[in-house]
């Protein structure tokens, strides 16, 4: 094991768990990862490998034997009834019979319904009464003659969480590790590969537990697809529930008018809603103005009572735009339900999240070393909620005065929920407050940001603060303005590599038809100096060539990509479409790395798409400026280099040429 596996697991002996060994009992079981490290935490709390082969096969017998799948909930119950009462795990949610004058339990996957649960474990485990818990529970079984009889009975129930932890121990022993060390031991324990990410990635990641440790934390987290957005919230605490942004409702969520029920916001640390953005989505307005008062309040009425909650709030959802599209021609909110997109509402959120920023999660993202079992890690989180932070960030710093109330406590819960989670001991340096708190005050100025571009009656804040030792000032700037600020302008245009075509103005390049002729063995040639100046302007490009699919054949594709991201207006998308052709060995690999493509075009403001032609034989890009270009060999103009020591496979004109022609042909839009 490295130095780190070998440190956590002398300090923390039973609490973490080898983070690959959930895939090794997971099977096709549908339960999030919690559950299953909960068991694991049981019989492979260890580094000693014959423990831990004996644990995974202990925990996948368990798993067989009484996890209850949904297309086997026939054969459980012919179990529990031919035995009198079997042990289970399943998702349980109770509801009160007020005709009976009983509770009665659901179970998610047995499908069973209006199972009689006894009183007091109601009053233990209160969370039962919300949208459902997963447990360890003895279900049995007692026939009867008597009419109306239900024949199940609940006899015993565990929520599947670890109880009792010890957070003072918790606090003692983070001393044992530095700030790096920690961060990484928190990524690890969340499944991620802390060498694939870099600080302010890490930071990041771990904001996303903010919710976790700081009551009344209200996060947005807006970003492409696939950065595990939602995955936190539904796998990583007991304590949190995700739900589909078009499942809210008032009733759901605070409280039932019909029933007196409390809603999910009483029982539950943390509301996730996924899928939160959709310009297009329906919402219900008063669920708005109910959410803003609490959002804002801590609290929400049903009549004349009012009633108090500490749930925080995350939204997730997928923009639909670059940062640089959005920046210029609308705002990072432009992406919400028209009922969402309200400034009140918005300036609620005390972060806001760069998902943009958040790396696609890719296999060598993942970790199999070790980390906190993540239900222990989640009671952690949970106890820590109680301590207040919010003020910490006052021994070394001073907020400028322009900044409102809102915003200062906006700062401060960001700066708190932190402090809670990389330094739980309360022990940092002011160097380490900084780097705290300029993250914190980044994700509040990205919220007023955009509520000053979506109304003008908000006011500019000088979001700076002063060293109190020093008295130096520092001024915060989020890293979208640093990356779109300065918006380079490009006024004049390399001649082409070929006397035919000639740069005749200081800031106009007139084109014309024609040919060029590239002859084996010739160098000097790049994609710029052949066709750089035909792609200014077009905002729609369609490339054709068959043979995209080799590793040589990718790079050329996306240093084409590259030179058109450099062409375009930085302002603008650009959407990219590839027609390609493949076979059986390589078409896995290539949809691989055009997925990936995709992703991380959309970064630079190109929406890349694709599609798989097998009766495609003319190579071409086709552009909506008036342009066709024929390309004789496709992108493949180059002989192959000497790999990746070779200078040559990073310079496209020190690259030697195969013979082919290039042919420009103006086209009617």
């Amino acid at each position: 094991m490295n130095t780190l596996n070998l440190k956590i697991n002398e300090h923390f002996a039973g609490k973490v768990v080898r983070k690959d060994l959930t895939k090794l009992v997971k099977g096709n079981a549908i339960v999030p990862t919690y559950v299953l490290e909960y068991l694991l935490g049981q019989y492979c709390a260890t580094d000693d490998e014959d423990t831990i082969k004996e644990g995974v096969e202990t925990v996948k017998n368990i798993i067989a034997k009484h996890f209850v799948h949904r297309d086997e909930s026939q054969i459980i119950k012919s179990t529990i009834r031919e035995k009198g009462s079997h042990r289970i795990i399943d998702k349980v949610a109770v509801q009160l019979n007020d005709r009976q004058d009983r509770y009665e339990a659901s179970f998610a996957n047995l499908g069973l319904n209006r199972v009689p649960i006894a009183d007091a474990i109601i009053k233990e485990h209160q969370k039962l009464l919300s949208s459902g818990v997963w447990c360890i529970l003895t279900l049995g079984y007692f026939p009867s003659d008597e009419r109306d009889h239900t024949p199940w009975m609940v006899e015993s129930l565990k929520p599947i969480q670890v109880s009792n932890v010890d957070v003072q121990e918790y606090k003692d022993v983070r001393q044992h590790f530095e700030k790096e060390e920690w961060m990484d031991v928190l990524l690890q324990s969340i499944g991620l590969n802390p060498q694939e990410f870099t600080f302010r990635s890490k930071l990041l990641q771990l904001t996303r537990l903010v919710p976790f440790v700081e009551n009344n934390y209200n996060l947005i987290e807006l970003g492409p697809k696939g950065t595990g957005k939602s995955h936190i919230y539904s796998e990583m605490s007991p304590h949190g529930i995700l739900i589909s942004g078009g499942e809210v409702s008032k009733a759901k969520l605070f409280v039932n008018n019909s029933s007196g029920e409390i809603g999910l916001v009483g029982y539950w640390d943390v509301v996730a809603y996924d899928e939160f953005a959709g310009k297009t989505k329906r919402v219900d307005r008063g669920l708005v103005d109910i959410m803003k008062n609490y959002m804002a309040n801590k609290s929400f009425s049903r009549g004349t009572q009012v009633y108090g909650a500490s749930a925080s709030m995350v939204f997730v959802g997928n923009t639909d735009h670059s940062v640089a599209y959005m920046m210029k021609h609308s705002d990072l909110f432009e992406a919400l339900p028209k009922d969402y997109y309200d400034t009140a509402f918005l300036d609620r959120m005390h972060g806001y999240l760069p998902g943009w920023e958040v790396q696609k999660l890719r296999n060598e993202m993942f970790t199999s070393e070790y980390g906190f079992i993540v239900d222990y890690l989640a009671e952690i989180l949970k106890n820590l909620r109680k301590e207040d932070r919010t003020h910490d960030y006052t021994k070394f710093f001073e907020l400028s005065s322009t900044i409102t109330t809102r915003d200062k406590t906006s700062i401060a819960k960001t700066f708190a929920g932190l402090i809670k989670v990389i330094y739980p001991d309360d022990n940092y340096t002011e160097s380490d407050a900084k780097e705290i708190l300029d993250f914190a005050i980044e994700n509040r100025k990205r919220v007023k940001d955009q509520l000053r571009k979506m109304d003008e009656t908000f006011e500019e804040v000088d979001f700076s603060y002063v060293s109190i030792a020093t008295g130096e000032n520092f001024e915060i700037t989020t890293l979208e303005d640093v990356e779109n600020k300065v918006v380079p302008v490009q006024k004049k245009v390399e001649a082409v590599n070929n006397e035919d075509f000639k740069n005749v103005g200081e800031f106009k390049l007139e084109l014309e038809p024609g040919q060029k002729i590239i002859r084996d063995n010739q160098s000097g040639i790049s994609y710029d100096n052949l066709f750089g100046a035909y792609l200014l302007n077009a905002t729609d490009i369609k490339i054709t060539d068959p043979y995209v699919r080799l590793p040589y054949q990718l790079r050329n594709f996306m240093e084409l990509a590259k030179l058109i991201s450099e062409k375009k207006d930085p302002d603008n998308d650009v959407k990219l479409h590839l027609i390609t052709s493949n076979n059986e060995d390589y078409i896995e690999n290539a949809k691989d790395a055009f997925e990936q493509m995709r992703y991380s075009l959309e970064s630079m403001g190109i929406i890349f798409s694709y599609e798989f032609d097998d009766f495609i034989h003319d190579r071409s890009i086709e552009m909506n400026n008036g342009w066709k270009i024929i390309l004789g060999r496709g992108l493949d103009i180059w002989q192959k280099t000497g790999g990746w020591y070779d200078i040559n496979e990073y310079v496209q004109e020190r690259r030697i040429c195969k013979a082919s022609e290039i042919t420009f042909l103006e086209i009617s839009n």
